[in-house]
């Protein structure tokens, strides 16, 4: 697996997994602040067209923004106040957000459970997606891992994942009309999750 760093302006499949397995969510709230985090560090940087977050692992299919559409940590407001002249004019790089995700999100889990060590197997996973049929299986690879994993029985009933917020009308950080457009429209976003299942159990 290619471990260089995140390019600018590309598509990737990222995923991490608990370490040794260990289970990374323990309650409702860990989701919902892991989320909030994901808001905070990702979004600055990349456009998300789909994420899934199981038990013991994470995926996410993202387009990186080009340099140019990164705003500076002053104007992102994500620098701490003795570091402000160091970062002022600078932008955060997309390979570093991720590993400040996955480390910030480790620190209070640690603290909060009482735990030492690594939660995160390091360093994350990261695929570069390089044509328009891959991305789609990889969209719907994403969407359907509780049903692989027994933990829904349909895609739209898993509250952790992207896939009921990108066929509402409702409000959403995701890219919608960038997912949507990948796959012509909504019903054939639909009809391929419906309907190809076998071809995305797995991405190998």
């Amino acid at each position: 697996m290619n471990k260089s760093s995140l390019q600018y302006g590309e598509y990737y499949h990222i995923y991490n997994r608990g370490n040794n397995k260990e289970i990374l969510f323990k309650e409702p709230q860990n989701y919902s602040y892991f989320l909030s985090l994901y808001l905070k560090y990702i979004d600055p940087i990349a456009d998300t067209l789909a994420y899934c977050l199981m038990p013991n692992h994470v995926h996410f299919v993202i387009r990186t923004k080009e340099e140019k559409e990164i705003k500076c940590f002053e104007e992102l407001g994500l620098f701490q106040e003795r570091e402000t002249m160091k970062t002022k004019n600078k932008k955060p790089i997309p390979s570093n957000q991720f590993s400040h995700l996955f480390s910030t999100y480790s620190k209070t889990i640690n603290k909060n459970y009482s735990r030492t060590g690594s939660l995160f197997e390091h360093p994350f996973e990261r695929r570069m997606i390089e044509n328009l049929l891959y991305i789609q299986r990889c969209i719907a690879y994403v969407h359907n891992n509780p049903v692989e994993g027994h933990l829904a029985n349909k895609m739209e009933d898993y509250k952790w994942s992207s896939f009921k917020a990108l066929i509402s009308d409702s409000h959403t950080n995701l890219n919608r009309n960038l997912v949507l457009d990948l796959f012509g429209d909504k019903e054939y976003f639909l009809l391929y999750h419906g309907a190809k299942t076998d071809e995305f159990k797995s991405l190998d």
